[in-house]
């Protein structure tokens, strides 16, 4: 059988494995989100959590406050701007800023999102990350081991499964 070469090489490898990580962590978080009826790609959310924290941003703050270069931000809101859930447009006072803000539509996914699908997420990270201590590349194993033993999904089907049933209520036609 084949040795995982990058925990092997320990801390040369760090970067490497934080990436594998983030990978893991996006993919079962997309299937969370699917699972949910949320079909846009889990990178995107942390654009439109920022713009529902600041407001209007421009690309730079924007690139500033989820630490991903320019570029790729440019690129992520093209989908957004694409799917109606961002617009964009210059500034009254200096028409060379274009600052971006979360559309209606936006506004009503970021909402869902966290009422249905951001909490269990949250959850679901902290309780693999909850009995971690001691080295760091043993908390990165540690880490690994849980994501691949039981995935985001399986961890929010089962708090889901421990919770007590909530009443429903009618839905409000808008």
């Amino acid at each position: 059988m084949v040795q995982d070469t990058v925990r092997e090489l320990g801390f040369l490898t760090l970067g490497t494995r934080f990436r594998r990580i983030g990978e893991s962590l996006q993919a079962q978080t997309q299937a969370l989100m699917a699972q949910h009826g949320i079909d846009l790609p889990a990178a995107h959310f942390p654009l439109l959590a920022a713009l529902d924290r600041h407001g209007p941003l421009g690309v730079g703050e924007l690139s500033t406050a989820v630490g991903v270069s320019q570029p790729v931000v440019t690129r992520s809101l093209h989908g957004l701007e694409a799917s109606g859930l961002v617009e964009s447009g210059s500034l009254a006072q200096d028409r060379r800023i274009r600052k971006v803000q979360l559309s209606e539509a936006g506004l009503a996914l970021v909402e869902r999102a966290r009422r249905e699908v951001w909490p269990v997420i949250e959850a679901s990270v902290a309780q693999i990350c909850a009995p971690l201590q001691g080295p760091l590349l043993d908390q990165l194993a540690a880490l690994e081991a849980g994501l691949a033993h039981t995935s985001l999904l399986q961890r929010a089907a089962a708090t889901f499964a421990a919770q007590p049933a909530r009443p429903s209520t009618p839905k409000a036609h808008r």
